[in-house]
């Protein structure tokens, strides 16, 4: 039998691995950020990146492209996924099931919806095209709608649960149900939009990190950091919840108001982020997985890895959609979706063997 000594030895051992590992996935997210600003459609050389880097060119079309176009691309990358990963973690904990995502809970089909609606209905799909090139008019009333619908879509899964003690599977069922209700509102508007409308919607919900400006990364940040820092304070909660509610309770936390205030927060910061770069589909759902096999399943250091871990994964992802057909630019929604499809559909077969 292991004396005391040896179990914290053995401890301290077993953490120390998990510290390299988050720390390795830091290294790695701040080369492949390095990496992401010297490659794209248009070549630009080493010397001229770095003189731009560094203040001495300050004009100039690589001028241009670094700071307008590749590092906001790059930025948003990285708070955007570190932002769906953290809330699918918390999801799947409130809820203790291993498919809670902001994309498996509908909010991100409620965010398309939105921006359906004000592109057609309040006249915010005026667009004009400049070659292959869709344009929309008033993309802050779109963003505006498409939050505004995917907290409604939170508000009935929350309802649901406080008011008619609903069981977390049940939560998981309705978003699925609503995700499908809000697919079937696009698809009605879609019927009886204009071409050009029609266009607008398709270029909305492509997932990409390339919509934002400067300003949008600044309000995405402003959000995301302060609430992530919430979600690894609770951390400790979010253990005990694992262990089963009456545990949880024993242990003086308070259960129903953890999940509540969790969901709305999650939900707050995946809304957020999907309103401003559209569909991102899977992050949520496959990077706590991801960190889960590889660390387990201790929230003090899942949710911070992960946070990390799903910045590094949509860079990663989107690097590649802008380079692999160069010089044309992938959304990279459609190459997310892609890799996160057959997770699902295992998580689906396997249901709770995996969690």
């Amino acid at each position: 039998m292991m004396d005391q000594s040896s179990i914290l030895d053995l401890y301290k051992k077993d953490i120390g691995k998990k510290l390299v590992f988050g720390i390795s996935i830091l290294i790695f997210l701040i080369l492949l950020m390095s990496f992401a600003v010297l490659v794209g459609p248009v070549n630009i050389p080493l010397p001229e990146i770095l003189s731009v880097l560094t203040g001495q060119t300050k004009s100039g079309m690589a001028y241009h492209i670094i700071w307008s176009i590749r590092m906001p691309q790059i930025l948003t990358a990285v708070i955007a996924g570190a932002g769906l990963a953290i809330s699918g973690a918390v999801m799947q904990s409130v809820l203790r099931n291993p498919l809670g995502s902001p994309f498996t809970l509908g909010i991100s089909h409620a965010a398309a919806f939105g921006a359906a609606f004000a592109i057609v209905i309040l006249g915010t799909g005026t667009t004009h095209s400049s070659g292959d090139v869709v344009n929309i008019n008033n993309p802050y009333i779109t963003t505006i709608s498409a939050f505004m619908f995917s907290m409604i879509s939170t508000g009935v899964i929350l309802a649901l649960a406080k008011y008619k003690q609903a069981s977390p599977e049940t939560m998981i069922l309705t978003g699925v149900a609503i995700g499908s209700v809000f697919t079937a509102g696009i698809s009605a508007i879609q019927y009886f939009a204009e071409d050009t409308a029609i266009a607008a919607i398709i270029f909305w919900q492509f997932g990409d990190v390339g919509k934002t400006s400067w300003t949008e990364i600044g309000l995405i940040t402003a959000v995301v950091v302060p609430l992530s820092f919430w979600f690894a304070y609770n951390s400790w909660n979010f253990n005990a919840l694992n262990s089963g509610d009456d545990t949880a309770k024993s242990l003086g936390v308070d259960v129903d108001k953890l999940r509540i205030k969790g969901m709305v927060i999650s939900s707050t910061v995946s809304a957020l982020i999907v309103s401003f770069v559209g569909i991102i589909g899977f992050v949520g759902l496959v990077v706590p997985h991801i960190v889960r096999k590889l660390i387990g399943g201790n929230e003090m250091l899942l949710l911070p890895f992960s946070f990390f871990t799903g910045s590094l994964l949509l860079l990663v992802s989107d690097t590649v959609a802008r380079n692999i057909i160069s010089p044309e630019v992938l959304p990279v929604g459609i190459l997310t979706s892609f890799l996160g499809a057959p997770l699902f559909i295992y998580l689906v077969i396997k249901g709770r063997e995996y969690w």
